[in-house]
């Protein structure tokens, strides 16, 4: 019964799709309603709370001492992790990181290392020996869709809430951020492609393709996911959805 109500539902979703329309009202090229929120966390030197539609996440950041890594020494550390708690969807389990947590990890990671949102050059503390490590703990608090581009929103919006740490060690005058990454993902559904997939859209896409950009709209990083494949044109059309709406999610940065 319940495979023939999926069913159907899937049916309904994909008839609206054809006619340029989704379930709940929104035209392809539209987010759900986003909030964002700083300093959630008040043991962090950073954080964030980002809402898409149901889909809530939490960023923290951390400033903390460590050892560089070797092909780097005068480097600081970024660290990013991701975890679905099982409290955000009945499809997350309790116990090491699944591949779907260690994928989304990775995406945000790529989008703040290859845009170089930090300077991470100006982290060394002794070259060689210590630096700062900067680590990112992406939690998850309810799943209804497009995780990426929250937590990546979220990611860039705690960066630029950090305060440096009351150490000695720490000399700079704030902490060095430069850059504003934003991720959108497209997702491909019988040939349309929209932003903001929903959970249910989800569900029965054919691929996505996750574009970041920085302020100027170049583009930092792509990850596509998903058994199917973009065509050039959809790439192409995918960029430019990304571009025009990765400047309206950069608005509520501040």
């Amino acid at each position: 019964m319940m495979e023939v109500v999926a069913r159907v539902r899937r049916d309904y979703l994909l008839s609206l799709l054809s006619q340029d329309k989704r379930v709940d009202g929104r035209a392809l090229n539209q987010f759900r309603d986003i909030k964002v929120e700083r300093g959630v966390i008040k043991t962090a030197n950073g954080s964030a709370k980002v809402q898409i539609g149901n889909t809530t996440v939490v960023v923290g950041v951390k400033l903390e001492k460590g050892e560089p890594f070797p092909d780097l020494p005068e480097h600081g550390i970024l660290v990013v992790n991701a975890e679905l708690l099982p409290l955000a969807s009945p499809t997350f389990e309790p116990g090491p990181p699944t591949e779907d947590a260690i994928e989304l990890a990775r995406v945000v990671d790529r989008g703040i290392r290859e845009s170089e949102t930090i300077a991470l050059d100006k982290l060394a503390i002794t070259p060689g020996e210590e630096v700062w490590a900067v680590f990112v703990d992406i939690d998850v608090l309810d799943h209804d869709g497009n995780l990426i581009d929250a937590c990546a929103l979220a990611t860039t919006t705690a960066l630029w809430d950090v305060k440096p740490p009351e150490d000695d060690a720490w000399t700079l005058e704030r902490f060095p951020v430069q850059k504003k990454p934003v991720a959108v993902t497209v997702a491909k559904i019988n040939g349309k492609l929209l932003v903001d997939p929903s959970l249910e859209e989800e569900q029965v896409m054919d691929a996505r393709l996750t574009i970041t950009t920085v302020e100027d709209g170049s583009i930092c990083a792509m990850q596509k996911g998903g058994p199917f494949y973009f065509t050039r044109d959809e790439v192409e059309k995918a960029y430019m959805l990304a571009k025009e709406k990765s400047a309206e999610l950069r608005n509520l940065l501040g």
